[in-house]
């Protein structure tokens, strides 16, 4: 039997908190689960701008990297409370734009007390319009349009209720887009015109298709939007929402100045000033290549998206369960044959969860893994496990961070053949040990299914003790096949690549 152990449900009165490591500030939401919604009970922001950090090749200064340190362990002590299951963080670009995101990460999760993860574009912009929704319910088969301006980049969301149809991210944020239009904080119209025009550029990658698609609603989300409409109205513009016409008389006053510590703008404040030139750029380029008229600004951003996508984590609707079904559509693969492998590798992870320290996670992980295994197959049957762990790496899947498809792509690369030396470099420490354990038992049930039938196996007898794995079989049942019986001895010289001693018995 398939291993059975439940999800780990989010019960009335449970704290939950959710941590959003931007590029020019860090938030973090506490909330309380009560009759199926989400009461936050306090919130925490520090304006920390890591993309100021950056060296452009990869690096990250000493005085950004301590900022944000220094306040992942203020969050840490608000943090002492709620159990580590129900917190989740994530980075956002510029740590993605690392060259070795882990020399942060390793201090960060130190600082911090719970683990970190790293999301794509394209799965902040899912989680961003996740947050928006469900705090400004759409109406019933309406499209609506969902901005997002961060530090360093932006995303744009097209959406109907509560599920994102279209997502984009593209390389330009407020911290980004300044540093890069601006780099020695002088203003001019000249200026101000040459990047509109480049910036622009940027986004016909998808401006066609989003208007063909089209919406009844635009929102905004994220600090540069609430700045921006809070200005739009402090100049008596509008009463808080972003229109094409305040927008270049916004402009227009923001370049009397003629650097950007002399920006003088009815209701901005000390802290915005550094950066509200390269959000306001790229807002305008987006009102000119979307055609927008009007934008709302909404309460929400990515840290409610993320406590919402932890009750479905934490239930029946976890995402990533419809990202692994449409991923085997996609690709063609024998259902059939993956859960034979799914089924036998749960058998095993059940037998050895307790000596391993293995747990739910990992019982989920090690499950799509075997729905996947045989992903590459669609390209190429030669090093088709290679192929397949290419794609679940740099692919765009909605629900899982970057670690998340790391550890995926590992275990389908290593589930037959040699393990190379560097195949689980990728991951963090804390992931290292339990993926080892798991590509070993997904390579086991990979090869006791390695003739593609449906005969029962009928004793499976999985023991682990450390890192020495012991399976037994009956004896007529593994007689009766000499090619797998030679398979068995052969990994058994095989698993060391795992750091693992494997021994088969029959009995």
């Amino acid at each position: 039997m398939p291993y059975a152990s439940p999800r780990p449900q989010v019960q009335d009165g449970d704290a939950l908190a959710a941590i959003d490591l931007g590029s020019n500030s860090f938030h973090m939401v506490l909330a309380q689960h009560m009759l199926g919604q989400l009461r936050v009970v306090d919130r925490l922001r520090e304006t920390v701008r890591m993309a100021d950090g950056l060296d452009g090749k990869g690096g990250l200064h000493d005085p950004a990297r301590q900022r944000a340190l220094d306040c992942l362990a203020r969050f840490g002590q608000r943090l002492r409370r709620v159990p580590r299951l129900h917190v989740r963080s994530l980075a956002t670009n510029t740590v993605r734009q690392l060259q070795d995101p882990q020399s942060f990460l390793r201090p960060a999760e130190a600082a911090l007390g719970s683990p970190i993860e790293v999301v794509s574009g394209r799965e902040e912009a899912r989680l961003i319009y996740l947050g928006v929704a469900h705090a400004q319910p759409p109406k019933p088969g309406q499209l609506r349009l969902v901005i997002d301006i961060g530090g360093g980049s932006t995303e744009f969301i097209i959406g109907s209720g509560f599920d994102p149809i279209e997502r984009e991210s593209l390389q330009a944020g407020c911290i980004a887009s300044t540093r890069r239009f601006f780099p020695n904080g002088r203003l001019s119209k000249k200026k101000w015109k040459d990047a509109l025009t480049e910036i622009s550029a940027e986004f016909q990658q998808f401006a066609g298709r989003y208007r063909a698609l089209g919406w009844h609603e635009a929102l905004g989300s994220s600090g540069t939007h609430k700045a921006i409409g809070e200005i739009c109205a402090a100049m008596r513009l509008t009463k808080g929402a972003i229109t094409a016409e305040a927008l270049p008389q916004l402009r227009e006053r923001l370049l009397q100045a003629d650097s950007i510590d002399r920006i003088d703008l009815p209701g901005l404040s000390s802290e915005r000033r550094p950066i509200l030139a390269g959000g306001v750029l790229v807002l305008e380029a987006a009102f000119q290549a979307l055609g927008l008229q009007k934008l709302l600004v909404s309460k929400a951003a990515m840290r409610e998206g993320i406590l919402y996508d932890m009750l479905g984590r934490g239930g029946v609707d976890d995402p990533r369960d419809a990202s692994v079904a449409a991923l085997t559509q996609r690709y063609g693969i024998d259902e059939i044959q993956a859960a034979r492998v799914e089924d036998t590798a749960m058998r095993l992870f059940a037998q050895v969860a307790g000596a391993w320290a293995l747990d739910d996670d990992d019982a989920r992980m090690l499950g799509w893994a075997a729905r996947l295994h045989e992903l590459g197959l669609a390209i190429a049957h030669s090093g088709y496990h290679v192929h397949g762990a290419y794609v679940l790496e740099n692919s765009d899947i909605a629900g899982f961070s970057r670690q998340e498809q790391q550890v995926l792509a590992a275990l389908v690369r290593t589930h037959r053949r040699g393990v190379p030396k560097a195949a689980f470099d990728a991951l963090p420490d804390r992931l290292l040990l339990s993926s080892r354990r798991k590509a070993a038992l997904l390579r086991l049930a990979v090869l006791l299914h390695r003739a593609h039938d449906d005969d029962e196996i009928p004793m499976l007898d999985l023991s682990a003790d450390g890192n020495h794995l012991q399976l037994v079989l009956e004896r007529d049942w593994i007689e009766s096949r000499p090619l797998l019986r030679a398979d068995l001895l052969t990994e058994k010289e095989g698993m060391p690549g795992l750091g693992i001693e494997f021994q088969p018995m029959v009995a």
